[in-house]
């Protein structure tokens, strides 16, 4: 993939992702106005929590990442991919069945792993009827993440990108519809998860058939090549648990302290804006593309590919940190703080934006940096490393909890993030030259810094500045509209200033790829 093209997939990817991750602000706007951060919030909050975990474990997490290098590689060598695809996607349909079943029981007890704080109240009844309701889900995700994996092998990116925007649509119209005939709203998400997952599956089934790859299961074979996915799969599997350990942790600290489960979940919101548009389009696209390199041999793009990718992450992520900082409050305020949600749910929530953005340049990095490791096929480090992460979180966010409150949560999560970072970039040192830091990105990343630090001095002078009028309800969307035009702006004037990089690079790559 020529670096163009590179970039194009980026922002095919990334825009898609923008237009899911808006559309997801109008539905947390409008769970924050209709539930605020009480109990029917926090129960549905965590019922949902569960198929994404598992998602992420099984079909998104650990099974992508050692699904695609060899579905890709097999691809570009003009072996039988398909039949590779149908016996793995059989088999991740299997899994999912039992697991779905199994968890129709246990729902009790994975909701209280997951909020021991609901125990004896309301929230959990709650939690576990909503719970069996969106479970389902993770079946028809997890087969559309595999059929996704396979389109972003084969160059195509939309449809995989676009799927998640119908969750937030089906989220969206589902409260719509309780609100005009005064149905539980609660209910209404509940039941919205399973609907949109077979949206989802339908789009990108479609997409794949299109490109050649109707794949339908059929009974599961235990193939030489489906043991080596296994064996990849792995550790992979593993480390992805103990990600999810890190969320876990992070959930029964938030359970315990009254409506601190809403509070987290609206912050991560608003960070995972610039880590869905930046970092997930960068791991979609960086993966494959790195896998087919190595399969040619073409060590010189692959450092290349990399480096681009680590300056695109960079260009756009420092200055979101620091916007989510010296903002946050303004942001809160005026996206959530209506109906339920009231001054102190705004400054709470401004506090955790404030904290999960310290940490946001360290998830981006682990989407450039990991696909170092399983475009290779080595999951076995990289599980290593997320162990160490969780034991961080986990000392940081209990051990923290008694003396600075729920925001413990956010604060061990920031901190581990960093400390994976650190773990992945000094295991990445061995790997030769494409691996390496260029001349172009070493001379990129202090300006890029530079230019981010500046604009933040610029948004803290101006929401000072606008501040009366982000508290007028006719004119605050205007002020924070205005207040982020001035930060864009004032970025990009400023790297271009000061040869982080030429507003015109990412233009011209767009328009040639």
């Amino acid at each position: 993939m020529s670096p163009p093209r590179l970039l194009r997939s980026f922002a095919t990817v990334g825009g898609w992702t923008l237009a899911s991750r808006i559309v997801g602000f109008l539905r947390d706007i409008m769970i924050a106005a209709l539930l605020g951060a009480g109990p029917a919030a926090q129960a549905f909050l965590i019922a949902f929590a569960l198929p994404n975990m598992f998602r992420r474990l099984f079909a998104e997490g650990a099974f992508n990442m050692a699904f695609v290098p060899i579905f890709a590689k097999k691809l570009e060598g003009g072996e039988d991919a398909r039949d590779f695809a149908r016996d793995a996607l059989s088999g991740l349909v299997t899994l999912l069945i039992v697991l779905t079943l199994l968890a129709q029981v246990a729902m009790p007890w994975l909701v209280l792993a997951m909020a021991g704080g609901f125990l004896g109240d309301e929230r959990l009844d709650l939690a576990v009827i909503y719970g069996r309701i969106a479970f389902p889900y993770i079946i028809f995700i997890s087969v559309a993440a595999l059929l996704s994996g396979v389109l972003n092998a084969a160059g195509r990116f939309t449809a995989a990108a676009a799927a998640p925007v119908l969750l937030n649509l089906f989220f969206v119209a589902a409260m719509a519809a309780a609100v005009a005939f005064d149905w539980p709203v609660g209910d209404a998400l509940a039941w919205a998860v399973p609907l949109a997952g077979v949206a989802q599956l339908a789009l990108v089934w479609v997409a794949a058939a299109r490109v050649g790859f109707v794949l339908v299961p059929r009974r599961p074979r235990l193939t030489p090549e489906i043991r080596r996915l296994a064996i990849i799969a792995a550790p992979a599997m593993l480390a992805g648990g103990v990600v999810q350990i890190n969320l876990i942790v992070g959930r029964q600290v938030a359970s315990f302290f009254d409506g601190a489960i809403a509070w987290l979940s609206y912050a991560d919101r608003l960070y995972q804006l610039p880590l869905g548009v930046v970092g997930i389009a960068i791991g979609v696209v960086l993966l494959p593309d790195l896998a087919r390199r190595l399969r040619a041999g073409d060590t010189g793009a692959g450092r290349h590919s990399f480096n681009r990718a680590t300056e695109f992450a960079l260009a756009l992520t420092l200055p979101a940190t620091v916007a989510l900082v010296v903002i946050a409050a303004p942001l809160v305020s005026v996206l959530f703080q209506r109906g339920a949600f009231g001054p102190d749910d705004t400054t709470a929530t401004a506090l955790a934006v404030a904290v999960y953005g310290l940490g946001l340049p360290a998830f981006v990095l682990q989407k450039v940096l990991q696909p170092l490791y399983f475009a290779r096929e080595d999951t076995r480090r990289p599980l290593r490393f997320a162990v160490w992460a969780m034991v961080v979180n986990a000392v940081l966010a209990v051990g923290l909890a008694p003396m600075i409150g729920f925001i413990a949560a956010a604060l061990a999560t920031s901190v581990a993030g960093w400390v994976m970072v650190a773990q992945l970039w000094l295991g990445a040192r061995g790997m030769g030259p494409a691996a390496e830091i260029d001349a172009r990105l070493r001379h990129a990343l202090p300006r890029m810094l530079a230019a981010s630090l500046g604009m933040g001095l610029l948004l803290w002078l101006a929401s000072h500045w606008l501040g009366p009028w982000l508290d007028l309800p006719g004119w605050r969307y205007g002020a924070l509209g205005l207040l982020v035009g001035i930060g864009l702006t004032s970025y990009f004037a400023l790297g271009a200033a000061l040869g982080a990089f030429r507003k015109a690079d990412f233009g011209a790559a767009l328009r040639r790829g």
